[in-house]
């Protein structure tokens, strides 16, 4: 697994958030913004096309490094809710650059997120 691809499986949304303004620049016609998630640095969108991860990076965060992941490039998903003893849920995604993990905390409902998921890869297909 690449470095790209090992970064992803470390992120957390913590919580649902606000979709940031400056998502607009990065959209394609036709493509609109559906839901967002704070990250432990920044913010993860969900759109109508691919998900959308923003990683700040440096001391300040004026870095930013921006994963795109098309919804049609993902073949398989699972998610699982948090146990008595896990405090996180999780969705894992099986796409064509391999296997991205996301820890999902408690403030974000995990069956929101595989709704997203399955919304936006069974029209696309």
């Amino acid at each position: 697994m690449d470095a790209t691809v090992a970064a992803i499986t470390s992120w957390t949304f913590v919580d649902e958030c606000p979709i940031p303004e400056d998502i607009t620049a990065l959209l394609v016609p036709e493509e609109r913004a559906v839901a967002a998630y704070k990250t432990f640095r920044d913010s993860a969108v969900f759109t109508t096309k691919r998900l959308i991860v923003r990683d700040a990076q440096g001391i300040r965060g004026k870095k930013v490094e921006i994963y795109s992941l098309p919804y049609s490039s993902i073949n398989m998903w699972s998610s699982e809710n948090a146990g008595t003893l896990d405090f996180n849920a999780e969705i894992e995604m099986w796409t064509r650059a391999g296997r991205i993990k996301i820890s999902v905390g408690k403030n974000v409902d995990v069956r929101r997120l595989d709704h997203l998921i399955a919304n936006a890869v069974l029209r696309s297909s």
